[in-house]
């Protein structure tokens, strides 16, 4: 039977919940303070999905999360090209795995890492060792560091190009979007936006740090940095292990680098920091000197959703939902939380 449902939230798990509960014949509303569903020009405030790389790695995870969220990226890595090959607009969905990578000097830092990740994953996804040889012919354009391992199950997708596809799809699908509203309270079967109230047979709230004061959900900012680098060839998703700090490099179309990403417990907005400019782009720069001609043509800074746990949570109360705390997971596990969600609660 159709219901009429309400999200608070138009982020990744948003437009998923959107997406999916429309398709399902439902009757959709979203309500969010974007002026539309494209992209802000001010990034750093809009959804953290925007800004996120869309690494879908729930093994190079393991280093810091642990079965839960693993278990989730492996079901979502399952869905999303389900959910893309449903989609009328085009998303650049790639799963041709990953790459972890290390310098001879950080031999100790990675084993560390690489032991973790053995212990924690299921055989189909040990991480590969390579030889150089190997990772030439995987990715010529990387020739820094001297250690490396293939990552095979894992891959990428599209952040903005997602985003954007699973608006449109919904909105095909009869979703209507309250642009410009900002929502102050979610209740039992109702969505405030400012002095009016909306009711429906059952809400969603995945208003992520907006949640607050709602739920304990804390702000932890990342930066990362757009890099133009024509001739520059890179084929997948490269983490470099690092004993001080997480550097992942994800290609895009257009000869285009994404370089990140800072963790900073801190729910400061503010451009990005000389610091982080200095840390990521250099290690960037050790991985792939030809990086040393590229162009800086963007740089974002956004927050992470955190509860005190840094792990996420689906919460069911009479007539309401919340879905939040998907930390720096967000694209690598939207997909299984929407579809535990709703097996749930039988939509």
């Amino acid at each position: 039977m159709a219901r009429r449902i309400g999200i608070a939230g138009a982020g990744v798990l948003g437009r998923l919940l959107a997406f999916t509960l429309s398709r399902a014949g439902h009757d959709v509303q979203v309500f969010d303070p974007a002026s539309g569903p494209g992209p802000r020009a001010d990034s750093g405030s809009q959804a953290a999905g925007w800004t996120a790389a869309g690494m879908l790695s729930p093994v190079a995870e393991l280093e810091r999360a642990g079965a839960e969220v693993f278990a989730l990226g492996v079901r979502s890595c399952q869905l999303w090209p389900q959910i893309v090959q449903a989609l009328s607009e085009p998303v650049a969905l790639h799963m041709q795995g990953s790459l972890l990578l290390a310098h001879r000097s950080d031999a100790g830092a990675a084993q560390r890492v690489l032991g973790l990740l053995q212990a924690k994953a299921d055989a189909p996804y040990q991480p590969q060792l390579l030889t150089m040889d190997a990772l030439r012919a995987l990715e010529p354009g990387i020739q820094g560091p001297a250690l490396a391992w293939l990552l095979p199950s894992e891959g990428q997708i599209h952040p903005v190009q997602a985003l954007q596809a699973l608006a449109a799809q919904a909105t095909a699908q009869g979703v209507q979007w309250h642009w410009g509203s900002t929502v102050t309270a979610v209740d039992a079967g109702a969505i405030h936006t400012g002095e009016a109230q909306h009711r429906f047979d059952h809400v969603f709230d995945v208003r992520a740090v907006g949640a607050k004061p709602a739920l304990p959900v804390r702000g932890v900012r990342g930066e990362v940095f757009w890099l133009h680098a024509p001739g520059v060839p890179l084929h997948r998703p490269v983490r470099l292990l690092h004993p001080r700090h997480a550097i992942y490099m994800v290609p895009r179309p257009g000869d285009v680098i994404v370089v990140g990403a800072s963790e900073i417990e801190s729910e400061d907005r503010s451009p990005v920091s000389l610091r982080s400019t200095l840390e990521l782009l250099s290690a960037a720069h050790s991985v792939m000197p030809a990086l040393a001609e590229a162009r800086v043509i963007h740089t974002e800074t956004n927050l992470r959703p955190a509860l005190p746990d840094n792990l996420p949570a689906i919460r069911h109360s009479a007539g309401k939902t919340e879905i939040n705390g998907l930390f720096r997971h967000g694209w690598l596990i939207a997909p299984a939380l929407v579809e535990q969600a709703l097996q749930e609660l039988k939509l």
